[in-house]
Formats: structure tokens, sequence, C-alpha cells
């Protein structure tokens, strides 16, 4: 048998192709032939950015004596946790219920039928030897032992998130209830650096949309502070690329200083979400400065010629972790003068021995830069344009450095979430770059991943898909698809959206519970069916899919989706309050569902102006619609006619009931001021 990698797209597969191990892709193949030669499966997990995946590999993938253990006693498998995130999902759960910890690289061991009955994550070598050796003599000598590890711990992964369905929906969540939910966030929130507590620290941006939301509801001034002050903290910290823009994907520490370098697609466009959407309620040169060197370096190092964006960046280059983002003093000397070092040494903390590892220097902030000018007496303009110089020069001398390795697979939820990040950007500053960036997605991504069927792929490199959708690439793109149409009223956009729901509804729905599998019903069983209902650092798919079949029932008057959707709410509702951050994406549905909730019609020939003009104002509980066409039943009779006064109309509803029409957008919003 022969190392079988050299035939995958995956850039994280191809990474291991020259090991001597003889990995298998995950297929039937691979498991009849373990079936065939009985032997256990020895399942190995990872991403293309993961340092300590590439640790394991050079230490023990790498090396012939481990590989000739590996190739003896079991079939290997290499499994790329992006493309495969229904596989990882799995064993990810086996090492959790065994070890109480999870992480990458995830090693699992397994009958030939994929059962498990064992996974850790990363072994230096020796002890990695150790674990084949021991494996090997109890699957040789004590088979029954792990059949019965196996049936137990398979049991465990079946039943580890299961709900007992909720069939009534009667007052799904009131009012006075949403307004507690808040107050369970309080124990995890970190008061001085943001973010939660404790280390390492995970931005978790899409958890922090629910306290915007929630402020704007309620006035709680607390839950907008405890947001701007993560935000705040973030930018100044070595987690954020001060030179190139971009975030790393998360802290090793609890202040945000010291970053694991790999730079990951999703949670740049979630971060530049974030920040539009505080920007959007509070309008702040800061915020601004950090959307826009973000989206630059997305545009600069993680798009192709066809405006789809690729997954990720390695931590590492040159065989060191971090060493394209740090700084050695000299470095800094032989490129700034002597009248600009100092003043980058005093506002990026470097030092002359290093403030990290080896003498580097990561660069991080303590303040604004408006704010450490006024500390410093400078004027803030002339700080800003010393500042850009700075960091323009030291820009040019790292792009001479060895890159970080690529992960240039393009991930059809990863790119949903860009593209609604550019509308969100597109809402806040009013840029039109954005707007028509996003458009360039959304074209690539409805014709080249989607199936002849309507169904969608889920993986693209290299010219080819390959891979079945999951429910987070429906779920993701349905909902940037939606904000689209928002801010260009093309309803082509609306109605992908809601052709996508539909197969969501006949390939992935759950007959007992009503939620969403996160594989489909037609497509590979695996040994166990996941429903996907808690936030991470990325939202859960169900979250997702039931917020925007909420908002759907709302722009067709399909009255079957708002029914799913308040039903799925129904079946976390007990969580809401239990586990604060990691339920936020169905925190701001029940929002929705609590609250006034406003269909702005915009009629016209400046209905496109009107609409941006009205959202660049955060409005929390608001869908807008419109255009020149009464294409939707709540556009009927809106049109403004030939003969009327004012070219544009703008209607504010609740449940389909549309007070007087306005001409100008800041009549309007005083309408909407009401929706608290």
């Amino acid at each position: 048998m022969a190392n079988q990698l050299s035939k995958a797209t995956s850039p994280y597969l191809l990474q291991h192709k020259d090991n001597p191990v003889h990995w298998h892709e995950w297929n039937e193949e691979a498991l009849d032939t373990a079936k065939n030669e009985n032997k256990p499966l020895l399942i190995s997990i990872g991403y293309a950015a993961c340092h300590w995946c590439h640790v394991m590999a050079h230490e023990s993938f790498e090396d012939e004596n481990v590989a000739n253990l590996m190739n003896k006693h079991f079939i290997c498998i290499k499994v790329d946790r992006e493309e495969r995130p229904d596989i990882d999902q799995i064993y990810m759960d086996a090492a959790q219920i065994l070890t109480g910890r999870g992480g990458w690289p995830l090693n699992a061991f397994a009958l030939p039928d994929g059962r498990p009955f064992y996974a850790a994550t990363y072994f230096p070598k020796d002890k990695w030897k150790k674990v084949l050796d021991n494996i090997a003599k109890v699957y040789d000598k004590q088979y029954d032992q792990l059949l019965g590890t196996a049936e137990k711990l398979t049991e465990g992964i079946r039943t580890i998130d299961e709900i007992s369905p909720q069939q009534s929906t009667d007052s799904v969540i009131s009012k006075t209830e949403y307004k507690t939910l808040f107050q369970f966030w309080q124990k995890y929130i970190d008061d001085e650096y943001g973010g939660f507590k404790g280390a390492p620290k995970f931005p978790m941006a899409n958890t922090w949309l629910f306290p915007l939301q929630y402020y704007v509801l309620t006035g709680e001034k607390e839950a907008l502070k405890a947001v701007q002050h993560t935000l705040d903290h973030m930018s100044f910290g070595g987690i954020y690329d001060q030179i190139g823009g971009g975030f790393s994907r998360y802290a090793v520490d609890g202040v945000w200083f010291a970053p694991h370098f790999e730079k990951m697609l999703y949670d740049n466009a979630l971060l530049i979400e974030l920040y539009a959407e505080a920007y959007r309620i509070q309008p702040d040169q800061h915020y601004k400065n950090i959307i826009m060197e973000s989206i630059d370096f997305v545009k600069r190092e993680l798009m192709d010629e066809n405006t789809a964006f690729w997954a990720s960046l390695d931590a590492d280059s040159e065989g060191e972790e971090g060493k394209f983002y740090t700084w050695k003093h000299q470095e800094l000397v032989e490129v700034l003068s002597s009248k600009d070092l100092t003043f980058f040494e005093k506002f990026y903390n470097t030092k002359p021995k290093g403030n990290w590892e080896e003498g580097r220097n990561i660069l991080f902030t303590k303040s604004r830069p408006e704010d450490f000018a006024l500390n410093n007496d400078e004027a803030t303009g002339e700080f800003y344009a010393q500042l850009k110089k700075i960091k323009t020069e030291l820009f040019q001398r790292r792009s001479k450095r060895e890159r970080p390795g690529l992960d240039d697979k393009v991930l059809t939820s990863w790119n949903a979430m860009m593209l609604k990040a550019l509308v969100q950007t597109y809402k806040a500053l009013g840029r039109s770059e954005d707007l028509k960036l996003a458009e360039q997605n959304a074209k690539f991504l409805l014709k080249t991943m989607k199936i002849k069927d309507g169904r969608l792929f889920r993986n693209y490199k290299n010219g080819k898909a390959s891979i079945s959708g999951f429910l987070d690439d429906y779920a993701f793109l349905i909902e940037a698809l939606i904000e689209l149409y928002q801010v260009t009223f093309n309803k082509e956009y609306l109605d992908n959206a809601r052709d996508l729901a539909e197969i969501c509804i006949e390939d992935f729905q759950d007959d007992r519970s009503g939620l969403f599998f996160y594989t489909s019903n037609k497509g590979e069983q695996l040994i166990a069916k996941k429903i996907e209902i808690n936030d991470n650092v990325i939202p859960a798919s169900n979250a997702v899919l039931a917020k925007s079949l909420f908002l759907l029932g709302r722009y067709f008057d399909e009255e079957s989706y708002t029914k799913t959707s308040e039903h799925m709410l129904a079946q976390v509702k007990t969580k809401l309050h239990k586990s604060g951050p990691y339920h936020a994406a169905w925190q701001i549905l029940a929002g929705w569902m609590t609250h006034p909730f406003y269909e702005v019609a915009i009629m016209g020939e400046d209905a496109q102006d009107f609409a941006l003009e009205m959202q660049r104002h955060y409005k929390a509980n608001a869908i807008y619609l419109g255009g020149s066409s009464e294409n939707l039943d709540l556009l009927k009779g809106k049109k403004p006619s030939e003969s009327a006064k004012s070219k544009t109309l703008i209607y504010v509803c609740v449940n389909k009931t549309c007070q007087q029409p306005k001409a100008n957008p800041k009549d309007a919003l005083a309408l909407l001021e009401k929706s608290n």
C-alpha cells in the first residue's frame, strides 16, 4: 500500500502526501480495507494552519520507524477537519468524553466500522509509539474489551447533545425572559481585558452580536460597554496584526498579547462584521480603521481571481511559529530612522531584547492612536500620518520575508460569512467597493458551488468541487443572501435563499425534534447524526437557519417558515439562560420574537440609496425590502404613481400594518425609534 494523499485536493492532506505512513482519505475503500484486513482505524484529523499538527507530523508521521508501526497495525486515515467537519465532530466528541478536552491534531482509534474506542490530541513521538503498540496488543488479545468500550462510547456520542423534543411553541419566550438573558453573561465576561475570562482567549466574535442587540432593545449600557471594551482590547493586542491588518485565531494568554499566529477566514469575516455592527451603533474612527485594514488583508492575502476567499494562513514560516509577524530589534533599527524608532518603541511596546520568545517582539498597543497622541501632546492628524508612514515601511520590509503557508481551498460556509461581513461593512461605511465585492462573491458561490439540482458543494479547489454541502454551508449562504438582498433589492438573492431553505427542510430536518441534522439525510451515513445547537467560535448552524427562516417567513408571508423557527427556538429555550454566550445566536432570535419587528418597504427610483441611508443606523428588529417592482406581497400597492410628488416612498410596517409613508429616510428612521 502506498500513500494515497497525492490524489487529494485538500492542502492539508497534500502536506502529508510524502509521509511514509500509508495514509488513506476517508472513503468506503479505506473502511472496506480495514474490515477485510481486520485492522483498527487510526483517524488523524487536523487542518493546514494548525501548528501542533505540523509538530506531530514532523516528529512522528515523517519518521520511518513510527510509520512502520502505524502501517503494520492500522489502516491510517487523514482527515481535513475543515472539509469534513461531520467526521471531526464525531471523533472530537469521543475525545471530549474520554479525556475532557479536545483540539487538533485529533487522533482517534476505531473499529473497522468507524466506532471509536480511544481518542486524544497531540502526542510526542515516544508516547505516540507506546500508544500505537499498546492499542495494537489490546486489539489483538482483548478485542471484546475494545468492542464494549466502542459500543458505550458510540452511544455517548449519539446522545451527547440530544434534547427532549418540545411540542408546544405557545409563548416561546417572553419579553421579560429576554430582558434577563444578559445577566447570565456576567460571570463569563473579563471586565479588565474584554472577551471572556481565562486563557487561551478566543475572540468568539459572533457571540458579541447579541449584547449589541440587547443594548438597542433594552437600553442596557453595560452590554454595549462590554462589547466596546472587548473590541478595543482585541485591537490593541498582538492578536491583531498591527502592520498588515486581520486577526489571528486566538491569544494563548488572557490579555490578547501573544497570538497563535494562524489567520482563519471565518475569524476575520466574523470580526469584520462585529466591528461594522458596533460602528453602526456608535461611529468610531478606530473601528473604521480596523474594518478597512482587515478587509484589505483578506483581499490581499485570501482572495483569488474569481473573488472567492481561501481558507487560512499558517502560523508558521521558515519552520517557526510567528516568525513572519514578529520583529527583532536589529530589524527595526535597519528600517526606521532613530526618531521613528523611538516613536515606534513607545507606541508598540517593543524592547531591544524582545518582549516575546527568542528575542522577538510582538507589536501591541495600550491605547487608541488618538488617545496616545493626546496623552503625548501630539496632534492627532500628524500622529496618524507618522504612524501610517512607519507601518508602510515595515510592511514593505515584512513582505520580503518567507510567507506563511496558504490553505487555498474555498469553503462555501466560510465564504458566505465573508460575503455577509462585506454587506455589513457596506451598511456601516457606505463604500461601494465592498458591495461590489460582495456581489462578485455571491455570483461565484451561486454559479460554482451549486449543483444542477440546486444543492450545494462544500469545497472548491483547482476547478473542482467534490464534497456535498453540510447544514452550515446552506445556513450561512441563506443568511448572507438575505442580507445582500436588503442592500440591493435584487430579488434573485431572496429567491435563492428560499430555494436553499427548502432543500434544508427536505434533506436535513429531523422529524423527531424539528431541528436540523448537520449532515443530509440523503448522503453518507456515519455512526452518529449530529445536531449542532451550541455556538462556538462559529455560530450554530441550527441557530443561523432558524433566524433565516424567521426572516423568510416575513418576506414571503410564509407561516410554515415562521412556525418552524419558533419550534426550533422552543427546543433550546431551557439552554438560553444556562449557557450564556454559547447560545447567543438563539438569543438574537429571541429578541426578534419578543419585540416589535418592523418591515421597511422602500419603493421608487431612489430605493437602494434610501435603504443604505437607513441601514447606516443599527436597528435591531427590522428587515428592508423594495425596489422598483412590486414583486413581494408586502410591496403590493406601494410603488409611487407617476404623478406622485415623491418619487420614492418609505413604509414602516409591523405585522403588515403600515404607517403613513415617508418621503425621506430621516422621517422613516424616527418611526423606527419606537421599536424598543
